[in-house]
């Protein structure tokens, strides 16, 4: 695969949805700004096929369909919402590159801004499957705005820990992940802007490089020295911190309390870093599915019949 093109940015579609239940005026022009800027570069491509999703944020919001029909009709991007499911199997689509034959087992985590996606996956070969998952209602964005909770304070921290940590322990008993994680063989991977960020603070890098963080095996304990040592900076520390920067300041300790809960339920000696997640898994889906359809036999030519006279 040859990316040709790249473009990214923080829209933060999900402010204001823990109060309101729907997508704030501002929310929505921030991502149709970024929706027509993808569709003018998509624009000056020869497309065959192009997938485009909307997740937590507008699974939530009253106004999620509304705001995606508009956004349908403003840019003609085919913009679906797809279900958590769907987005747990992009997820592990994105990351079966990294496990080994050695994997029998996955636990993958995607920690979003509206939503943190765990999937239990089976490892076979270098092939895998999503045997359960759960989408919990608890983001970067959704966590950093709940009144009365900051996770700069150690009890706000400490109370989205157990706050999460109390939702994964009741998958946990469903699945017996902890039971399987120490017969050994299951592989803990991470995927999203938060477990990024731990690797590039832990390698102490001088400036966020994906080249140097996607596919990192990181020791556990690096990981966890990095989210004190982000806890420390507090906010306007993270504001300047090369890995981090003004835009997500905000965020980064949210998503740490979510991944230091990962951790209490289940303890792991190592993390697998993936920069990579739905995108990666839609690219993924369509590359295999041409493949497919290159493969198969031409249909039998069908003639039309005829009366004899």
């Amino acid at each position: 695969m040859k990316v040709v093109d790249s473009y990214s940015r923080v829209v933060r579609l999900g402010e204001g949805l823990g109060a309101s239940g729907r997508l704030s005026v501002d929310a929505m022009e921030r991502a149709g700004q970024a929706l027509q800027a993808c569709a003018q570069k998509l624009s000056r491509r020869p497309l065959r096929r192009i997938l485009a999703v909307a997740t937590e944020a507008c699974r939530q919001a009253a106004n999620g369909a509304e705001f995606i029909a508009r956004a349908r009709d403003i840019t003609g991007l085919p913009l679906r919402i797809i279900p958590a499911r769907e987005e747990a199997e992009l997820a592990m689509e994105s990351c079966v590159p990294l496990l080994g034959p050695q994997d029998r087992r996955a636990l993958l985590f995607d920690i979003g801004g509206g939503s943190t996606e765990i999937a239990w996956i089976r490892g076979d070969n270098g092939q895998a499957s999503l045997i359960g998952y759960v989408s919990l209602p608890l983001g970067v964005v959704t966590l950093a705005e709940r009144a009365n909770l900051c996770c700069f304070t150690p009890e706000g921290f400490d109370t989205v820990v157990n706050e999460v940590a109390e939702a994964l322990t009741r998958f946990d008993r469903v699945h017996c992940i902890g039971q399987e994680m120490r017969a050994g063989g299951v592989r803990l991977m991470g995927t999203s802007g938060t477990v990024t960020t731990l690797a590039g603070v832990a390698l102490a890098l001088p400036r966020y490089s994906r080249p140097m963080v996607d596919g990192r095996i990181l020791d556990c304990a690096d990981a966890d020295q990095a989210l004190r040592d982000l806890f420390m900076l507090g906010r306007e520390g993270l504001r300047l911190h090369p890995c981090v920067g003004p835009e997500r300041a905000d965020f980064v300790l949210p998503g740490c309390a979510i991944y230091a809960a990962i951790r209490r339920v289940w303890p792991s000696s190592c993390v697998t870093v993936a920069d990579r997640g739905l995108r990666e898994g839609m690219l993924q889906r369509m590359m295999r599915e041409e493949s497919t359809r290159a493969r198969r036999p031409p249909a039998p030519a069908r003639h039309a019949s005829q009366p004899y006279s």
